[in-house]
């Protein structure tokens, strides 16, 4: 005989199985079955003000820990606000698991007007997750929380969307025993691949590595394979810091500096890990390459899409490299190809991150030495979260150098606003030893400017700096290059400072290097968020 669960309770039996141990949302009139369950599990609760930020506080929590993020949703428009924060994690690979009530198993297919009555909640879900699931049984939870982890195990990792209509979860029915997704082994890449892979990289005079997100877990065998070649490194923004950026060979986040991007067309040989080489990597179109392209990715399908591969490798990223490594690393004379490089890749390398400063450095300039002083108060395993900001994609990105023990949390691809705050907060929330610092610019901030109130709340060191420029720097700057008169892009002058302290937390100007360090060793030590806004001078 099974147990008789209320969906609410079956729902949280089997999150609790997966070992979720902490979630993010707001309470609503139709998922309080759910609340009511958290406790008795083990399952610790963050309230955020807004579901936006629920839904990006999960993101951060789950790229700092490894583990799927959890939103707890009501219907409706409470759903809809996290879509956004869904979209985000389905473009940068994120597991994001958003569970939710729906309509009732019988509602009539015209509408009713019950309260968050939506024409399809599947549906809307479905244009930005991988998949949404909406069960008919208190039985079949379970079943829905396993298949979104066995997603999140065996594959690329999206967010997933669970639907339990409302009167399924106040309804006690039988269960059986509770089902968990299986433990998956990594995928090992097939031999005859790698042999190849490893051929044209022995082959290689000019040689080079793009690593995206997906070689987060390949941070050692990565570094030894490109010191193995004499290769150079480029990263996306999600793969920032998977080899020290103050390594010799690193050019950190740089494939959208012209003078970069016509050197890697150049390359005999490149071997890309874990990364779409998408126009949000080049910020423009992706150059054809002349030389062979090794694609190594856990998804089969990147290996036709954007820039195709030559050679092909589908499997785990550390496996896959570490057979590589041993391959290239065979005692000399027992390969056919000897490999003698066309050039000094050190001096190379160096002259590279020269010609990318040089080239952006009338506008960068403003940015990069308060970069440096956040950067000698931070420890290596700081986790910086950001903003789609100039601050940040502009200033913090290539000119914030960091390393493997610590991250970089940025919303790539999709391009959200508001995402630093939040994000923030969860990984603060997930790691609360680590130092956690957002980075954010006004017009990014006010997106979830809310979201102070939660880290108040939660009394945990937060410092929040925001490069304040007026408005929608980007958007302002992109109209003057057109010609256009600015429009609708200036923001009224808001005391951000100020504004924290109305919200609990602590705030105050740093008018220089000096006071932004200072004011960021101080927030440190000072329980919730304190925002330190910086006054920009635009160029």
């Amino acid at each position: 005989m099974g147990e008789t669960l209320t969906g609410g309770e079956a729902l949280v039996r089997a999150l609790s199985a997966h070992a979720v141990t902490r979630v993010f949302g707001i309470p609503g009139t139709h998922n309080l079955e759910i609340y009511r369950h958290l406790s008795a599990y083990g399952v610790r609760h963050v309230l955020t003000r807004h579901e936006q930020g629920a839904g990006y506080a999960a993101d951060g929590y789950a790229r700092v820990t490894g583990r799927p993020g959890l939103v707890i949703t009501t219907t409706g428009p409470a759903l809809l606000n996290a879509a956004a924060a869904v979209g985000q994690a389905y473009s940068d690979s994120v597991p994001l698991l958003v569970v939710s009530p729906g309509m009732p198993l019988r509602h009539p297919r015209l509408a009713t007007g019950l309260l968050h009555e939506t024409r399809s909640q599947t549906e809307a879900l479905r244009g930005v997750a991988a998949f949404s699931h909406r069960v008919s049984s208190v039985a079949e939870i379970d079943t829905a929380v396993a298949r979104a982890f066995t997603l999140f195990r065996t594959g690329r990792p999206r967010p997933a969307h669970i639907e339990i209509p409302l009167d399924l979860l106040e309804a006690a029915e039988e269960t059986g025993p509770v089902r968990v997704a299986p433990p998956v082994t990594p995928r090992a890449p097939a031999p005859p691949a790698l042999e190849r892979a490893a051929e044209a990289l022995l082959d290689a005079r000019r040689p080079a590595l793009v690593l995206g997100g997906g070689a987060r877990g390949a941070a050692v065998p990565a570094l030894a394979l490109a010191e193995e070649l004499g290769a150079p490194v480029l990263t996306t923004a999600n793969g920032k810091g998977i080899v020290p950026e103050t390594h010799p060979l690193a050019l950190g986040v740089s494939l959208h500096s012209p003078p970069v991007r016509d050197w890697l067309t150049e390359r005999d040989a490149v071997l890309a890990v874990g990364t779409e080489l998408a126009e949000s990597d080049f910020w423009s179109a992706p150059p054809a390459l002349n030389g062979t392209l090794v694609r190594v990715d856990l998804d089969p399908a990147q290996m036709y899409a954007g820039l195709a591969a030559d050679i092909a490798v589908v499997g785990d990223a550390r496996l896959s490299l570490t057979a590589l490594l041993a391959a290239v690393r065979e005692p000399a004379g027992t390969h056919r190809h000897a490999r003698v490089p066309a050039e000094d890749p050190v001096r190379r390398a160096g002259a590279l991150r020269a010609a990318r400063n040089a080239g952006t450095a009338g506008r960068d300039a403003r940015w990069i030495p308060y970069l440096r002083a956040i950067r000698s108060v931070l420890p290596e395993d700081a986790v910086i979260t950001s903003d789609s900001a100039q601050c940040c994609y502009y200033g913090a990105l290539p000119h914030l150098p960091l390393g493997p023990a610590g991250r970089y949390l940025h919303p790539t691809g999709y391009g959200t606003l508001g995402y630093a705050l939040p994000a923030a907060i969860g990984a603060k929330a997930a790691c609360p030893g680590r130092e956690v610092v957002a980075l954010s610019g006004d017009g990014g901030l006010q997106f979830t400017v809310q979201e102070l109130a939660t880290a108040a709340q939660l009394r945990l060191p937060l410092p929040v700096v925001v490069f304040d420029n007026g408005g929608y720097g980007e958007i302002r700057d992109e109209m003057a290059a057109r010609g256009d008169t600015p429009t609708a892009v200036d923001l009224a002058p808001v005391d951000l400072p100020a504004l924290a302290r109305a919200y609990g937390g602590q705030g105050t100007h740093a008018y220089g290097p000096d006071e932004l360090s200072a004011a960021l060793a101080e927030a440190l030590r000072t329980p919730g968020p304190t925002l330190i806004a910086v006054p920009e001078e635009t160029p």
